[in-house]
């Protein structure tokens, strides 16, 4: 059987979402154990040029929810400014992350297979067809943005392993 379109995006999106609820559930609980205030995870970062927490949490949202509205619409537009939010913020990002994506349904994703894409960073703009935009840009930037506030959260003391960020597998039934 083959990977369905929903499969390869929707799924792994859910996964990786209810993942980053947990850990960003256990560093509100680290914090409080150590009483540090969560507000000083949201603006840590792994190295001075870097993104802080707030902007990798708020990055995982986009390339789900503003990726499959692009494969429904046939444009992603980078992301523009965002919003200056709070630890509760992150948590609410990610929540409305997965009530996004739980809405979605095989059909309506399935049957963006081979549409047109387009990438638009204003004066650059690159062509995709929907699969391969999933494949080669919303999903590795899911992802790299979703390690790294693990990494971040890891950094600050938060006892993490690889489960957590793993999540809960689609294991054989």
């Amino acid at each position: 059987m083959a990977m369905s379109l929903y499969d390869a995006s929707v799924t792994n999106y859910l996964q990786f979402l209810s993942a980053l609820d947990g850990i960003l559930a256990k560093g509100l609980a680290h914090c409080k154990e150590k009483s540090i205030s969560p507000e000083e995870l949201v603006e840590a970062r792994l190295y001075p040029d870097m993104q802080p927490l707030r902007f990798q949490i708020q990055l995982v949202s986009h390339h789900c929810v503003h990726a499959i509205e692009a494969i429904k619409g046939g444009v992603f537009y980078s992301p523009r400014d965002f919003p200056t939010l709070d630890y509760a913020g992150l948590q609410k990002t990610i929540a409305d992350a997965r009530a996004a994506m739980e809405k979605e349904t095989p059909a309506a994703i399935n049957a963006r297979e081979g549409k047109d894409v387009l990438l638009d960073f204003g004066e650059r703009k690159l062509p995709f067809t929907a699969e391969g935009f999933l494949q080669s840009m919303s999903l590795p930037n899911f992802y790299f943005h979703a390690t790294t506030a693990y990494d971040i959260l890891r950094m600050k003391g938060v006892p993490l392993g690889k489960m957590d960020f793993m999540g809960a597998m689609r294991l054989k039934q």
